[in-house]
Order: structure tokens, then sequence, then C-alpha cells
């Protein structure tokens, strides 16, 4: 998995590591247990402090997307992925809220948002085939 970082982006470093790999878990490019290069190293390798990429891997880590171990590094939780919770759920409803009124407020359809939504679903669930 190629990670592409914008550092002109008013999106943190870290929070677009964490996006990426996410997105890498749930495209399937990231399978459980595959192991993810350690924190130095993909540091060296995007050209980023060391503690950007531990807070991302921290961060994943507490919601249950890898799992750390002294031993075998950094791996893709091998077990279930984290579950649809209530927290969850109130979290994505406060995230997307802002996004939804401004699409409103532009003049986008309820139709032409869920459109965008399945556009964004097809891209991740079935990367390289346009218009699934």
């Amino acid at each position: 998995m190629i990670i592409q970082l914008d550092m002109q982006s008013d999106i943190p470093i870290y929070s677009q590591l964490m996006n990426q790999i996410i997105e890498g878990i749930a495209s399937g490019a990231l399978q459980p247990g595959e192991p993810l290069p350690s924190v130095r190293s993909l540091a060296s390798d995007i050209g980023v402090n060391l503690h950007t990429v531990n807070k991302a891997y921290t961060l994943l880590k507490q919601d249950g997307f890898i799992q750390i171990h002294r031993q075998k590094g950094v791996v893709i939780q091998p077990e279930e992925m984290p579950g649809v919770t209530p927290e969850y759920v109130l979290k994505q409803h406060s995230q997307l809220k802002p996004i939804i009124a401004e699409a409103l407020c532009r003049g986008l359809t309820q139709q032409q948002l869920s459109d965008i939504m399945k556009q964004i679903h097809a891209e991740i669930t079935h990367p390289g085939k346009e218009n699934v």
C-alpha cells in the first residue's frame, strides 16, 4: 500500500496517515495480521517525524485497527475489526452533520448526497473499477 500525504492540507499528518491505513484495511489492500512498517521505518519512508507516526499508530491501536507487539511489531488487527458502537454512531453523526449542512446550503439534493456516498463506497470496496 502506498501512503500519500498532503503536507499542505489542513488535515493533520497523523490523521491523514490513520485515514489511509483504515482505507487500506477497508479496501482489502491491508489484510488482517499483515505487518506494517515500524514507526521509525515508516517515518523515514514518508519523511515525517517519528512522533507523528507514533501518534497515528497509538490511535489506531486504541480504536482496535492494529496491534502492537514487542516481538512481532505492528500488525493489522488479526481478529475482528472494531464493531459499530453507540459511541461510533455518535461520532459519525457529529462528523457528517456539518458536511451535509454545507452540501445542503450549496444545493445538493439527498439523492446527490446518496450517490456520492455510493461512489465513495464503491471506490473503497472495488478499487480500480469505475462505476461499480
